[in-house]
């Protein structure tokens, strides 16, 4: 690429905001023209109004920047969205209509019919959504959604026995980190020495996005994967890193050597392997009794990998096994990087 694309941020004061920030600051594509957010940061140094979490330093050059208000006009074709989905919805719209491919981290727009919820391992083909989109709403632009942070490590470790085996009932209980809350998230004297057994519609998020992402697209029209779910979500005292226990009901029976296998050989098409942030294994099994673990094995494809771990039979269903995945890098940010390198890929932006 002889040239880098421009892109802006949008919420780029938040927990995501700032993974944007460092996940962007070095991309071998995409270079930040614009940083966005609320009204009282706007015409602010981002330097002066960001509280800075990430471990790296914040670039110079970034602290440097004046922050937009998050409106249209801003610089480029590509806008990553991590707006809190109340404010999302009239905002995400009115830059999709302005000619601006909104990736969106955000809930607002994943289960709309017209719009890709999209893992690029997993349903690339999604993508031809856009066109029923902008031929409906008349937007020169869209909107692409990544799923939910839970979502996104589950379908991963799915997709592969969902193609070889075929999925039909998952149990799944989550032990979900407390970055997923944002900052300041859950208070500390209620989540540390606990568990929280409750998070406000994640939940349904779980079991609605996993069936979208898992269908079949005809044309421009997709049909729901016929997959029963049972989700149960937890809040933990980790940092960073969902942690899933789930069970699986497979059309055709599996052993666990053989789900291993599947889940071993799973790739992407060429066309998505070869994206600045696909890792060279969307998943990996490993066969230690004791692994994977949130604190050894999280960071494993720059945060983009799958782990799975403890495949097995299943006394209710027909296997179980556990699956890590990075809540604020697989499950947010990295996340809508990759589907934006798609979209530059297959040629919606130049």
């Amino acid at each position: 690429m002889s040239a880098k694309i421009p892109v802006s941020i949008l919420g780029a004061t938040g927990t995501v905001g700032q993974k944007f920030v460092r996940l962007l600051a070095d991309h071998p594509w995409f270079e930040i023209a614009a940083l966005a957010a609320s009204e009282t940061s706007a015409g602010r140094r981002y330097g002066e109004v960001v509280r800075w979490r990430e471990t790296s330093p914040l670039p110079d050059s970034v602290a440097a920047m004046t922050v937009a208000r998050a409106e249209p006009p801003l610089p480029g074709r590509i806008a990553f969205s991590a707006i809190e989905a109340e404010l999302a919805g009239q905002i995400e719209q009115a830059f999709a209509r302005a000619g601006v491919f909104v990736v969106t981290n955000t809930r607002t727009h994943r289960m709309e019919p017209d719009v890709p919820l999209l893992i690029p391992e997993v349903n690339p083909d999604h993508l031809t959504l856009l066109s029923r989109q902008q031929g409906a709403r008349g937007w020169s632009g869209g909107i692409v959604a990544n799923p939910n942070c839970s979502t996104a490590g589950l379908v991963l470790a799915m997709a592969p026995l969902h193609r070889t085996f075929g999925v039909e009932r998952l149990f799944v209980a989550t032990m979900q980190a407390v970055s997923g809350a944002g900052y300041p998230g859950v208070a500390a004297l209620d989540v540390l020495g606990n568990v929280l057994p409750y998070i406000a519609g994640e939940e349904e998020k779980v079991e609605a996005e996993t069936r979208k992402i898992l269908g079949t697209l005809a044309g421009t029209e997709l049909t729901p994967a016929g997959i029963t779910t049972s989700a149960h979500t937890n809040r933990v005292p980790v940092v960073d890193g969902h942690f899933e226990v789930v069970s699986v009901g497979l059309r055709r029976k599996a052993s666990p050597e053989e789900a291993m296998l599947a889940l071993e050989a799973f790739r992407g098409p060429p066309e998505v392997a070869a994206l600045p942030s696909s890792p060279a294994r969307p998943v990996e099994v490993d066969r230690r009794p004791d692994r994977p673990q949130p604190r050894l094995d999280l960071d494993r494809g720059q945060g983009m990998t799958v782990t799975v771990g403890r495949v097995r039979p299943c006394n209710l269903l027909d296997l179980r096994l556990v699956l890590l995945s990075h809540n604020t890098i697989r499950g947010a940010a990295g996340a809508a990087l990759q589907n934006a390198e798609l979209l530059v890929k297959r040629g919606f932006v130049k």
